[in-house]
């Protein structure tokens, strides 16, 4: 038999395999993103029933397969569950895990990315600062994350939008989620982000399709 290992992570994505079994996307710290057979984790007595949701950050004990990874037990740290609650929140949590999935890699070390969404999770149950204000700052520390960012702003911008940019860039994930910005600055923040994201994933998501229709 092989040998176990341990991958922390948060599940992107959560899919129906077979008649009762799941495909799971994981963003792992240690290996990146990987993909996760668990075994009749959609029986209704399944003890996977409930660890293998979107959301679901945890400890995933797993063995190599010729496809991925087989999965034999989970350690839960956090479900985030009360995103659900809110169609809006849900939305905006979505999206998070949606843009994740196209930027991570396979094979690639990602703490710095799980640690992120976990913040920016958080950040949206706890609901100090705008929920679009959370997507931008995500937006952009991903693309730090990723390379494909610029020092400043790549439209020509107002003192404060570039500050909040360098600021967004340069300070500790867990004090991102710390500012408000007026409406100008917001919307100048967004298009500058928008214009790179456009260069780097000219990609349709669907979570901002329907944030779109019901806003």
């Amino acid at each position: 038999m092989k040998d176990e290992i341990i991958l922390h992570g948060v599940v992107l994505q959560s899919a129906p395999s077979r008649d009762f079994d799941k495909r799971l996307l994981v963003l792992t710290k240690e290996r990146g993103k990987v993909t996760i057979w668990a075994a009749g984790a959609r029986k209704p007595t399944s003890r996977f029933l409930a660890s293998t949701r979107t959301f679901v950050f945890a400890a995933f004990h797993v063995t190599e397969g010729k496809s991925g990874y087989n999965l034999h037990s989970v350690e839960v740290t956090e479900f985030f569950e009360d995103i659900a609650i809110d169609l809006v929140k849900a939305c905006y949590g979505s999206y998070i895990l949606e843009l994740s999935s196209l930027m991570a890699q396979e094979n690639l070390e990602s703490t710095d990315m799980v640690n992120l969404i976990f913040v920016s999770l958080r950040a949206l149950i706890a609901d100090k600062i705008p929920d679009k204000l959370i997507r931008r700052i995500f937006e952009l520390r991903m693309l730090l994350l990723n390379g494909s960012y610029t020092e400043t702003p790549p439209l020509e911008s107002s003192e404060a939008t570039v500050y909040t940019w360098q600021y967004i860039l340069s300070t500790p994930v867990t004090k991102l989620y710390s500012f408000t910005l007026s409406d100008a600055v917001l919307a100048e923040l967004s298009q500058n982000i928008d214009f790179l994201l456009r260069q780097e994933i000219p990609y349709d998501f669907k979570s901002l399709r329907i944030l779109n229709e019901i806003q």
